[in-house]
């Protein structure tokens, strides 16, 4: 696996809008999350737009800073999936986010890199400072969880989020 966390770059537009537009069809078939929300928030078609507003630099009042990677296949020069790195926890975060989302795009989970980027993102985590990071996943999800455990996410407790699903509360000690 010759994976790599890289910032976003003109030279990747194309492969973001294949990834995005990939993972928006796969939510409307499958009715399924897209995450990290960050990736999803701008329109990717308006590229220089959406390179100047992936990441929140000062909070404003309900995010955040944030810096956001893309889990890079080296060797095909593909994209396979994005996080989203909180450089701290309010109180939304602390209940229900964490400091880290992420998303594999659908064609490529299942295959081992989801736990590779989350343990590459939890490097950035120590550089930014962040010493024991929370990870939070639906109930339901399985794989995510699984991703978490694999990184030595330690489950502190179950808590019903504001949509009113279950989710799981990990802590991870770096």
């Amino acid at each position: 696996m010759n994976v790599k966390l890289i910032k976003l770059t003109k030279e990747y537009k194309d492969e973001l809008i294949s990834m995005i537009e990939e993972w928006k069809a796969d939510q409307i078939a499958n009715n399924t999350d897209c995450s990290p929300w960050a990736i999803f928030r701008n329109d990717c078609h308006d590229f220089d737009n959406y390179l100047e507003n992936l990441e929140l630099k000062e909070p404003d009042g309900k995010r955040v800073p944030d810096s956001v990677f893309f889990l890079l296949d080296v060797d095909r020069n593909r994209l396979l999936g994005a996080v989203d790195i909180r450089h701290y926890l309010n109180e939304m975060l602390l209940a229900e986010g964490g400091h880290i989302g992420d998303g594999i795009r659908p064609s490529e989970r299942r295959k081992g890199y989801a736990t590779e980027m989350i343990r590459l993102a939890l490097i950035e985590c120590k550089k930014l400072g962040i010493d024991r990071v929370l990870m939070v996943c639906s109930k339901s999800n399985v794989a995510s969880a699984k991703t978490i455990t694999n990184n030595g996410g330690v489950l502190e407790n179950e808590a019903v989020g504001e949509d009113g699903k279950v989710i799981r509360r990990y802590w991870i000690t770096i």
